[in-house]
């Protein structure tokens, strides 16, 4: 693995999955990453993805370099051929190289702005790292996609599951702000990559991309689609339609304990952080059927599994 910038990167998913288990009940590589830097770059809040990269980075032997971009650096210059006489004092061209003397390995975390689609879909900031940086860089969520999560959501899937052949459930539901389509197109990705039986269910006017959903079921009425659900990721995203708006709140796709009953006794999953009684009823988040913690701790395996094959892989 050179780069973990989407979950088309993983060759083998099985094995990753049983790798990050594996870490998480022994930490086998503690060395692994001994004299070798990780910097984490973000260009956006965070707080699972920041403290559990920066732990993987440390149970592999790593130093990890954390930089806020916006707080503690220059504002970059990401367009080639730029006229740099405004409020951008350095250009990605020699910020990837520098911090590419001083890393072994970058991790970047860049939100899209959700106003103009074409741009956020080129996914600038992480392939500039990509094409200026001399390291790998790993994706720490990005304008389409947030890959980290994606896997431990199938790790966590993996682990929690009581029979081999699962329907897994992917459902949008309300929030009061215009929220990226990152963390749904990857899990959607992702599930396409495992061996279950998933589809999506979302109002009108919701879509995922058809790029990211393939042949996925996308179903228009949510009690239809959680029927029989072993697993239920819980998500907001805003419109790719009509990119980047709000175009419904309504309540009746909060999910709770009524839409609970509809499942088979459901895992109910969410990246967090999670508005209650928004987006998840506190019925159903402090209940059994929650695996939102169990998912937050999986965090760290997941970078450290991938971590540990970028390392495997450097001279």
């Amino acid at each position: 693995m050179k780069h973990y910038t989407s979950v088309h990167d993983i060759e083998n998913l099985d094995e990753l999955i049983q790798e990050a288990i594996q870490l998480k009940k022994e930490n086998s590589a503690a060395t692994l990453g001994k004299g070798k830097t990780l910097g984490l770059l973000f260009f956006n809040s965070s707080l699972r993805t920041r403290l559990s990269t920066e732990k993987a980075g440390r149970l592999l032997g790593m130093e990890v370099l954390t930089m806020n971009v916006g707080a503690d650096g220059w504002a970059l210059e990401f367009e080639d051929g730029a006229v740099m006489n405004s409020d951008k004092a350095e250009h990605i061209k020699e910020a990837a190289a520098v911090l590419s003397q001083y890393c072994d390995v970058i991790g970047v975390r860049a939100f899209p702005g959700l106003k103009d689609k074409v741009k956020d879909e080129e996914e600038q900031v992480i392939n500039a790292f990509k094409k200026y940086a001399s390291v790998p860089v790993v994706n720490l969520e990005s304008s389409t996609g947030h890959p980290l999560q994606a896997l431990t959501d199938a790790i966590s899937i993996t682990e929690l599951k009581k029979k081999d052949k699962l329907k897994v459930v992917l459902t949008w539901a309300p929030h009061p702000k215009a929220l990226p389509q990152s963390v749904p197109n990857s899990f959607a990705e992702m599930m396409q990559k495992m061996d279950v039986d998933f589809c999506v269910a979302n109002p009108e006017g919701y879509d995922l991309s058809n790029r990211v959903l393939n042949d996925t079921k996308v179903y228009h009425n949510q009690d239809e689609a959680l029927k029989d659900a072993d697993f239920v990721y819980v998500k907001n995203w805003s419109s790719y339609e009509k990119y980047g708006e709000v175009l419904s709140t309504d309540s009746n796709w909060t999910f709770s304990k009524e839409k609970l009953a509809l499942t088979n006794d459901a895992k109910v999953m969410h990246c967090l952080p999670v508005r209650r009684n928004v987006v998840i009823s506190d019925e159903v988040l402090d209940s059994e059927n929650s695996a939102v913690i169990h998912q937050a701790n999986n965090r760290t395996y997941a970078a450290q599994a991938v971590l540990k094959r970028i390392l495997e892989k450097l001279d």
